[in-house]
């Protein structure tokens, strides 16, 4: 069961959610440095890594800076930076350097945070074939970077929206007759979108199994429990189902679940407890 994988961004999309954050930041004009700073003045600056990260934002970085700027790179999505190494070098008017500075640094910590840390699980997840997903505890307005962010770590993308693909929760099915909502939801899943049903216990197992559905997600259960899910999925079912586990699991626990059989590893943190990378700014004498 596969998403789309947000591995680039259009330049457009880019470009508009940058004309969004910066109209926060500059509601009428950046008043320090019009008072501080000659409109022809021309500055160099460096952005570079203040800790190890797995960087990504390049087309982020780029789509800042229009053609009067020389932006020159020294890593790609995806690559690994180690403390003080130099992502970037802008060359050009220093008034718009220092205007787009702080919004421009936000958004690269926050995604060279999820990035970095989303690829912590995935190199421990590597060894036994079993995939990282994203979901969509993301911040409003940064969804697309988030997951972005994600697949650039080597992460995989769940499904974007609500309207992307149909995944039953608890509280889709509390106080209903599980076999009557996927009998009805197969029937009028018109449109083919996959069909994922979220479960925590076994009988609600051996329900599903009874149904052409695309996925299985384990919620908050044990690795014991998930092996013994397993076992049942693959002895019983008829089609492939696609198995992922979500709930409480982290950088700490993750090892007794990436031996169960599971498919993929859904985790909420990679993006809503990420913390910021130490990214700086800072202008060279030229």
């Amino acid at each position: 069961m596969k998403y789309t994988q947000y591995k680039h961004l259009s330049e457009d999309y880019i470009k508009r959610k940058i004309s969004e954050f910066l109209q926060e930041d500059i509601p009428t004009t950046d008043i320090t440095a019009d008072l501080t700073i000659n409109d022809n003045e021309i500055a160099e600056a460096i952005i570079q890594a203040e800790q190890d990260i797995i960087f990504v934002g390049k087309d982020i970085i780029k789509a800042f800076f229009d053609d009067s700027f020389v932006v020159d790179f020294f890593v790609n999505d995806g690559d690994f930076v180690y403390k003080q190494g130099i992502i970037a070098r802008v060359k050009g008017n220093s008034k718009y350097i220092l205007k787009v500075e702080r919004t421009l640094l936000n958004l690269i910590q926050r995604l060279c945070g999820i990035s970095t840390l989303t690829n912590k699980y995935v190199e421990l997840a590597r060894p036994h074939n079993v995939a990282i997903l994203d979901t969509r505890k993301t911040i409003p307005g940064l969804r697309m970077f988030d997951k972005y962010a994600v697949a650039a770590a080597g992460g995989q993308n769940h499904r974007l929206d609500l309207s992307s693909g149909i995944l039953i929760k608890d509280n889709h099915i509390a106080n209903k007759n599980l076999d009557d909502v996927l009998a009805y939801v197969i029937n009028k899943n018109t449109n083919s979108l996959p069909i994922e049903l979220e479960v925590d216990n076994l009988m609600q197992i051996n329900i599903a199994l009874k149904y052409p559905i695309d996925g299985l997600l384990l919620d908050n259960m044990s690795p014991a429990n998930v092996a013994e899910a397993i076992f049942i999925i693959k002895e019983k079912q008829i089609k492939n189902i696609y198995v992922e586990a979500s709930g409480g699991i982290n950088l700490n626990n993750i090892n007794g679940y990436l031996t169960t059989g599971i498919d993929a590893i859904s985790i909420g943190a990679l993006t809503h407890s990420a913390i910021a990378a130490n990214i700086h700014l800072e202008f060279n004498k030229i």
